[in-house]
């Protein structure tokens, strides 16, 4: 299962997706995006922000949406200037 019940986390999942789409915009690296995301994971997990499941699938998610270059897509259908160039891959 790859959906969250949970509203809370839909929220959370769809904020991280946003501010990394941002950080892409400004040129930021797929590795500045996992420590942001691994930033604001490590934020919900020291205040309970979510059960223990919905933590753990976030993670998960969130980890496998940075990985995935479809995830950065214009509407156009071009990849997001420069993030998946030669030298990144």
């Amino acid at each position: 299962m790859t959906s969250f019940d949970n509203p809370k986390a839909i929220r959370h999942f769809q904020s991280i997706c946003d501010c990394c789409q941002d950080l892409v915009n400004r040129f930021h690296t797929q590795s500045d995006l996992k420590l942001y995301s691994d930033g604001y994971l490590q934020a919900l997990r020291n205040c309970n922000a979510l059960g223990e499941k919905d933590q753990e699938k976030l993670e998960r998610l969130i980890e496998r949406w940075i990985l995935d270059p479809s995830s950065f897509i214009e509407p156009e259908g071009d990849q997001n200037r420069g993030f998946f160039d030669e030298k990144m891959i």
